[in-house]
C-alpha cells in the first residue's frame, strides 16, 4: 500500500553516521561479529499499517522464523522516515536491526551519511549475483555512487488507468499510446458542466493525485543531471518539452482555476471517494495499487489498464513507465547484523518470501524470478505492471546527497509555471537548475 510513497516531496533529515565495514563486520569491525545460527531477536521496523499489511508482513516473518528456528523477529509497524532517522541517529539497543523505506529518493542521503549499513560484504560472502537477480532500475536506487546500503522489497510500478464505459460512450476503442493522443483523448472525455464539470477526462495539474513532475517525466527519455553531476533540466530539451506539454494540457481543459476548483470536489486519494472510482475523471495515472482499491471500491464501471503514453518521437519506448518501491537495509549501530542480514536476504531475494508478501499486499514483485513466477496470485490486468516493472527504458529518478530535495524544487518551479506565475519558461528552468546545484553542494 503506497500512502506514504509520496514522501518524495519532503526531504527528511538524516544525520551522518559512521561506518567502518570489514567483510562482514559493521561499526568499528564489532557490531557483526554475531553468530547468525546463535538463538537470538531482532527488531524490523517497517512502514506499513493497514490490516491487510500486517497480515501480509507477519505472514512472512512467519516463514522466515519457520526457516531460521533460532531467529526471532520482533516487528514494530507504521515507521516513517523522520522516526526512522531518529532512532538510527540515537542508537541504542532499543533501536531497529532491520529497517525499511518507502522513500527510494532518498537512498542518496541513507547510504552517503551511513544511515543504512554497507551491504557489500554481505552480498559478496553470500555470492548473490546482483544482475541476475534484480531489475536494472531497481538496483539503481537502492544504491548511491556505488555504494550499496540496501535491496529492493516489492516495488511499485505506474501506468494509465481508464474508465471503459466512458471510452466506450466517447467511441473510444484503445488506450492513448502517445502524449499527443493522451491529450486528445482527455479533452474528448472531458464533459464542461456551467463553471465546473461533469467530468475530466484527465485531472493534469501537478497538485492532481500522483501527476507530479517526476512521474510526467517517465514518459520522456530524460537525465535530470549531467555527466558532472550538476542538474540538467536547463539542458535536457526533454524537461521543457514536458512543462509545456503539461501547461498546454491545462489549459486546454479549462484552464488552471477552473481544474483546480473542481480538484476540491475530490475524495481522499487512499479512500473509496478517489475521484477515478466516482467517475470525476475518466484516465488516471497511478500504480498497481489502484487496481485492487478500485474494485474494492465499486467502481461501477469497466475499468482498463495500460501503460501510460510516452513522448510523440518516442513511440518506440511504449510500454515503459515510472518505478520506485520499497527498500530494505541494516540498521549500521545494530550489535546482530550478521542474523539481520539473514533476514534482509530471506525478504528480498527468495523467491516464495517475495510472491508471497506481493501477493499479500498487491504490490510488484521486486526479483526476476518472482516476476515470472506461477505463484503470482493476480487480476489478469496487473500484467500491465508486471510488464513496466521489467521494460529497459521505465525509469525512476536518480539518486542525490540530499535526497528528494531537487525533485521537491522542481516540482514547487512546476506549481508556478501552470499557474502562470513563471512567464519564461528556460529561464525558470535555468534559475531552478541553479537552485538545485547549490543545495547538493551544501549537503557534501
Amino acid at each position: 500500500m503506497p500512502r506514504n510513497r509520496r514522501l518524495t516531496a519532503s526531504a527528511v533529515a538524516v544525520a551522518a553516521l559512521s561506518v567502518l565495514t570489514a567483510a562482514c563486520t559493521g561499526q568499528s569491525g564489532e557490531a557483526a561479529s554475531d553468530d547468525p545460527n546463535a538463538k537470538t531477536t531482532i527488531t524490523f521496523w517497517h512502514g506499513w499499517s493497514a490490516p491487510s499489511e500486517v497480515k501480509a508482513i507477519k505472514e512472512n516473518i512467519d516463514r522466515f522464523e519457520d526457516a531460521h528456528p533460532n531467529i526471532k523477529v520482533n516487528v514494530v509497524g507504521n515507521i516513517n522516515d523522520d522516526k526512522l532517522n531518529q532512532a538510527l541517529r540515537a542508537g541504542g539497543s532499543k533501536g531497529p536491526d532491520v529497517v525499511s523505506s518507502f522513500t527510494t529518493s532518498n537512498v542518496g542521503k541513507f547510504c552517503s551519511s551511513g544511515a543504512f549499513a554497507d551491504l557489500g560484504p554481505f552480498i559478496k560472502k553470500d555470492k548473490i549475483d546482483l544482475e541476475k537477480t534484480f531489475p536494472k532500475v531497481l538496483l539503481q536506487y537502492t544504491q548511491f555512487e556505488g555504494d550499496r546500503c540496501a535491496l529492493p522489497l516489492l516495488s511499485d510500478a505506474y501506468g494509465l488507468y481508464y474508465n471503459k464505459d466512458a471510452f466506450k460512450e466517447a467511441g473510444i476503442t484503445a488506450p492513448p499510446k502517445t502524449m499527443s493522443e493522451l491529450a486528445g483523448v482527455a479533452k474528448k472525455l472531458t464533459k464542461p458542466k456551467g463553471d465546473s464539470y461533469e467530468q475530466v477526462g484527465m485531472m493534469p495539474t501537478y497538485h492532481g493525485y500522483e501527476t507530479v513532475v517526476d512521474h510526467y517525466m517517465s514518459s520522456w527519455d530524460h537525465a535530470y543531471f549531467d555527466k558532472a553531476g550538476k542538474s540538467n533540466i536547463a539542458k535536457d530539451p526533454a524537461f521543457a518539452e514536458m512543462f509545456t506539454y503539461q501547461k498546454k494540457l491545462v489549459e486546454d481543459l479549462g484552464g488552471f482555476e477552473k481544474l483546480e476548483k473542481y480538484r476540491s470536489t475530490f475524495g481522499d486519494e487512499w479512500g473509496a471517494k478517489h475521484p477515478f472510482h466516482t467517475g470525476q475523471v475518466a484516465m488516471q495515472l497511478d500504480g498497481e495499487w489502484r487496481l485492487g482499491m478500485a474494485e474494492e471500491a465499486g467502481a461501477d464501471f469497466e475499468i482498463g489498464v495500460a501503460p501510460m503514453p510516452v513522448a510523440d518521437d518516442e513511440a518506440d519506448s511504449y510500454g515503459k513507465g515510472f518505478l520506485s518501491g520499497t527498500i530494505m537495509g541494516i540498521a549500521p549501530q545494530s550489535q546482530k547484523q550478521n542474523a539481520a542480514w539473514e533476514l534482509v536476504k530471506y525478504m528480498t531475494t527468495d523467491t516464495d518470501a517475495v510472491v508471497q508478501f506481493a501477493n499479500g499486499i498487491r504490490n510488484v514483485p521486486s526479483t526476476l524470478a518472482a516476476l515470472k513466477s506461477p505463484d503470482l496470485d493476480f487480476d489478469p490486468r496487473f500484467k500491465t505492471f508486471l510488464d513496466i516493472a521489467q521494460h529497459p527504458k521505465s525509469s525512476t529518478p536518480d539518486g542525490a546527497i540530499n535526497g528528494a530535495t531537487y525533485q521537491q524544487t522542481l516540482q514547487d518551479f512546476g506549481y508556478q509555471y501552470e499557474k502562470g506565475a513563471v512567464k519564461d519558461l528556460q529561464g525558470g528552468l535555468e534559475k531552478t537548475a541553479q537552485q538545485i546545484d547549490r543545495d547538493i553542494e551544501q549537503a557534501k
